[in-house]
C-alpha cells in the first residue's frame, strides 16, 4: 500500500510569517484614517466615540441655519463651566463672524461642518477639498487657529471624503447620541435619548438653533454633572496620535 504525505515545513513558514506581520501591525502607531473591515469589504471610518476609562463626554453643535440662539448656548456652557464643540458652515462663519468670536473666546473648539452643506459623498475629491478648505479659512481667519476637527454634513461619507479630510489634517467626526433635536423633539423627549445612549466617550450631537436647545442643555448638564460625567471640548476627548478605529467607529488609545 502507498500513503502520501506531504512537507508541513512549508506551513510553519507561513504561519511564522502571519505571525509576524500580525505582530508589527499591532505594534506600529495608527494616526491617520484607517480602513476596517466590514464582512469581506475594507472601508474608512469616521470617529463615533472614544474609548476610555474617564467620565467625560463632549458636547456637539452643529451651526448651519440661524445664529439666534448661539449667544444663549455659549453663555450656559461658561456659566456651567462646562466644555462645547461648535462645527460651522462656510456661509454660516462668514455671515456671523462675531460669533466666531463670542465661541473661540469662551474657550471652546470650532470644527468645520463644510462650506456649503452638500451631501460630500457625491462630489470629486477637487470639490471636497474646496468645500473643506474654505470653511476651514474662514474660521481661522477670524480666530487664528487651525481647525482640527470636521463634521460631514447629515454624516454622509465614504473613503473619498476621510482620506481627503486626513490629508488636510482634519479629523472626521460622527456622534454616540443624537439629541434629534432638529426634529422639534421637547427637552423632555430629547433626554430620554440621552439618558439612554449617554456612556464614557460619547459625543453628543446637537443643533445651534434648534427648537428647544435652550430648554435641553441646562437639563443635559445637570443631569451629566448628576452621573458624575465632566464635558468637555473635543479636543480633551479625542486622541490626536497614537489610536486605531474599530468597525463600530469606537477610537481607542494603542
Amino acid at each position: 500500500m502507498k500513503i502520501s504525505c506531504f512537507s508541513i515545513k512549508p506551513v510553519k513558514v507561513f504561519l511564522s510569517l502571519l505571525l509576524v506581520c500580525v505582530t508589527l501591525g499591532f505594534m506600529v502607531p495608527l494616526t491617520k484614517s484607517q480602513s476596517v473591515f466590514f464582512g469581506y469589504t475594507e472601508r474608512k471610518v469616521p470617529i463615533y466615540q472614544v474609548d476610555t476609562n474617564e467620565k467625560k463626554v463632549a458636547l456637539t453643535f452643529d451651526a448651519a441655519w440661524g445664529a439666534d440662539k448661539t449667544s444663549d448656548i455659549v453663555n450656559i456652557l461658561k456659566s456651567e463651566n462646562v466644555g462645547g464643540t461648535f462645527f460651522l458652515v462656510g456661509f454660516w462663519s462668514e455671515n456671523y463672524p462675531d460669533k466666531i468670536k463670542e465661541i473661540d473666546a469662551a474657550g471652546l473648539d470650532i470644527g468645520t461642518h463644510s462650506n456649503t452643506h452638500p451631501k460630500m459623498s457625491t462630489l470629486s475629491k477637487e470639490q471636497v477639498i474646496n468645500e473643506l478648505e474654505t470653511s476651514k479659512n474662514l474660521i481661522t481667519n477670524v480666530t487664528g487657529k487651525p481647525v482640527r476637527f470636521f463634521r460631514p454634513p447629515y454624516g454622509d461619507y465614504n473613503d473619498q471624503l476621510i482620506v481627503t479630510a486626513d490629508s488636510l489634517n482634519l479629523q472626521t467626526i460622527q456622534w454616540s447620541v443624537d439629541s434629534l433635536d432638529w426634529k422639534g423633539l421637547t427637552a423632555d423627549q430629547m433626554m430620554v435619548r440621552i439618558k439612554k445612549g449617554v456612556s464614557n466617550g460619547a459625543i453628543i450631537l446637537f443643533h445651534n438653533n434648534s427648537d428647544h436647545i435652550l430648554d435641553v442643555l441646562p437639563v443635559v448638564i445637570a443631569y451629566l454633572k448628576a452621573e458624575g460625567y465632566k464635558m468637555v471640548n473635543l479636543s480633551e476627548l479625542v486622541y490626536e496620535t497614537g489610536y486605531k478605529i474599530d468597525n463600530n467607529g469606537i477610537q481607542k488609545k494603542i
